[in-house]
C-alpha cells in the first residue's frame, strides 16, 4: 500500500494482526457482565419487557464498570459503563414512572378488558373515562335503594360492576341489571342536558354491588369535548337500553298465553285481535 493510505484503508486492507494471545482470562465480572446482557436482550415488548431489559443491561455495565475498575484498570472502561449505567437507571425510573401512573384498581382493569379492550379503544381514552368518573368505585349493601321511583334526581349514569339490581315499578318487578350494565341508561337517555327529572322506577340492590358513576354534567363535558368518546357512550347506551327492552319484552304475554314482541303493533291491537277470535268461536 502507499504511503497516503488512510487509516480506513489500513485497517480494512491491513487489519492489525494480533502477534500473541494473552495467556489469562479476564476477571470474573467481565464474563458475568456478558451472560447479564444476554439475558437482557432476551426480553419482550411491552412496558414490562422494557423494564427486564434496562434493568439486566443496567447490571450488565455494573459489572463491565467493575471490570474495568479492577482487572482493565482503563479509565475510559469506567467511564462509559458508569455513563450507561446512568442511562438504563434514568430509563427504569421513567418506565416505573408510567407504570405506576396508567396503574388502576383491579375492577377498572377488568372494566378495560370486558368493555372497551374488544372494540380495541385506545387506553389513553379509556384514562379520560376513568378520570372523569374520579376512579372511584362505590357500593350499594344488600336492599340498599339505588334510586327510589318519584323522588330521586336524575343527576348521573352509573355502570354496576358487581352484584345484581332489581328495578321495579310501583311494587311491580321489572328487570334486573347485571354486572357491566348501566343501572340508569333509560333515564340519561330520556331527558336533554338541560332538563331536569326524577327516576320512574326503583332500583334496590338484591346482593352486595360496587358500581361507578359519572356526574352529569361533568360527563356531558367530556362528551361534548370529545366525539370519539361520545360515539362510544352512544353505543354503549344503546346496546344497553335494547337489552333491557328485550328483558322486558320476555315478562310481556298476551291474555293466551302469547309472547308479545315489542317490534310488533300494540299489545292492545293483540289483546282486540285476540277477542275477535273468541267472538267467532
Amino acid at each position: 500500500m502507499s504511503g497516503n493510505s488512510t487509516p480506513w484503508d489500513q485497517l480494512l486492507f491491513q487489519p492489525p494482526i494480533c502477534e500473541g494471545w494473552k495467556q489469562n482470562v479476564e476477571g470474573a465480572p467481565y464474563h458475568l457482565g456478558n451472560c447479564i446482557l444476554l439475558l437482557g436482550y432476551m426480553g419482550g415488548s411491552g412496558i414490562f419487557g422494557s423494564i427486564y431489559i434496562f434493568s439486566l443491561l443496567a447490571t450488565g455495565y455494573i459489572c463491565y464498570t467493575l471490570w474495568g475498575w479492577l482487572d482493565a484498570c482503563g479509565l475510559d472502561i469506567f467511564m462509559w459503563n458508569i455513563l450507561l449505567v446512568m442511562a438504563c437507571l434514568l430509563q427504569l425510573a421513567h418506565l416505573i414512572y408510567r407504570l405506576r401512573k396508567d396503574t388502576f384498581l383491579e375492577e377498572f382493569d377488568l372494566l378495560y378488558k370486558t368493555l372497551c379492550q374488544p372494540l380495541q379503544v385506545p387506553f389513553e381514552v379509556y384514562k379520560e373515562i376513568v378520570k372523569c368518573c374520579e376512579e372511584q368505585v362505590l357500593s350499594l349493601a344488600r336492599d340498599q335503594n339505588y334510586a327510589l321511583e318519584g323522588k330521586t334526581p336524575i343527576n348521573r349514569l352509573s355502570l354496576l360492576l358487581s352484584g345484581r339490581v332489581r328495578v321495579s315499578q310501583d311494587g311491580q318487578f321489572l328487570h334486573y341489571v347485571f354486572p357491566y350494565q348501566f343501572l340508569d341508561s333509560p333515564e340519561w337517555e330520556s331527558l336533554r342536558p338541560s332538563e331536569e327529572g326524577t327516576f320512574q322506577v326503583t332500583l334496590t340492590a338484591e346482593t352486595d354491588c360496587n358500581y361507578i358513576t359519572w356526574p352529569r354534567r361533568k360527563l356531558y363535558l367530556l362528551l361534548a369535548k370529545d366525539r370519539y368518546i361520545a360515539r362510544l357512550f352512544s353505543a354503549f347506551l344503546g346496546y344497553d337500553i335494547s337489552e333491557k327492552l328485550y328483558a322486558l319484552n320476555d315478562k310481556v304475554f298476551t291474555k293466551f298465553g302469547l309472547r308479545f314482541d315489542i317490534r310488533l303493533p300494540s299489545l292492545y291491537h293483540q289483546k282486540c285481535l285476540g277477542r275477535r277470535v273468541h267472538d267467532t268461536e
